[in-house]
């Protein structure tokens, strides 16, 4: 299965394509596993907002899925193939000071949110993480937003949190991570091309709980937890609520 097979001609959704959670893919439990390694920066003195967090991490995954290196025959593709060949998992450690240095050392991409730094790298094998990372902590990723938080712009894609799940700031970064992944796959060619342009504008916002009722309800994709952390198996934890999905409904 190609992992960034956009068939550029048509405009047919990709999500048939790319999709490991497409309904046929019935075996991802049986092949290899991979996962994808997130770092986020987490200074002792200036910790970064929460929102901002969530958001810089679930486009950092949308940087890695487009990253050339990921495409083709780039030095990333065939992880990338793996790891959606198996069940997608994500996994957010935190790092601060030296170890947030030598974290830059190895392959990979660190994406800017307002003051968010996260960086994403390539799928490695479920216990074949590098040593810089393995060591690195998934606990500790308690932010908090230091005020209201902004309403969303208008048409922008936004990523509903479910309100009556408590998640880590670390669960609800690789989740919203999920969430924009899932929205990736079932857009057109020419709907990537526009949300790549924009620098994958986005949102996460914990929706009210009426209106997650109505949204968990809609047909928009949805993504459902498997449990490992946190969690029960199966929990319904963000809706991706892209414009041109809704559009689609």
């Amino acid at each position: 299965m190609s992992s960034q097979h956009t068939n550029a001609a048509s405009d047919v959704p990709a999500v048939g394509a790319d999709s490991a959670f497409r309904r046929e893919h019935a075996l991802r439990d049986e092949a290899p596993q991979f996962v994808l390694p997130l770092v986020v920066r987490i200074e002792k003195a200036e910790p970064p907002a929460r929102t901002d967090a969530l958001e810089t991490a679930a486009r950092a995954v949308l940087v890695l899925l487009t990253d050339e290196r990921a495409q083709g025959e780039g030095e990333w593709a065939q992880a990338v193939r793996d790891w959606q060949d198996a069940r997608i998992r994500k996994v957010v450690r935190r790092a601060r000071g030296a170890e947030w240095r030598k974290a830059q050392t190895l392959p990979g991409v660190t994406v800017h949110g307002d003051a968010a730094q996260v960086r994403v790298f390539p799928p490695v094998p479920l216990d074949g993480w590098p040593k810089e990372l393995a060591k690195l902590q998934v606990s500790g990723t308690d932010l908090d937003d230091p005020g209201p938080v902004a309403a969303t712009g208008a048409g922008l894609p936004v990523l509903w949190l479910n309100p009556g799940l408590d998640m880590s700031a670390g669960k609800a970064m690789a989740q919203a991570g999920h969430a924009a992944q899932l929205a990736w796959w079932e857009l057109t060619p020419a709907e990537r091309a526009a949300w790549r342009e924009s620098g994958f504008g986005l949102a996460v916002r914990t929706a009210a709980h009426e209106r997650w009722a109505e949204l968990s309800g809609s047909g928009l994709p949805m993504v459902r937890d498997a449990g490992f952390t946190e969690i029960a198996p199966g929990s319904a934890t963000v809706v991706a609520d892209h414009p041109a999905l809704r559009a689609r409904l």
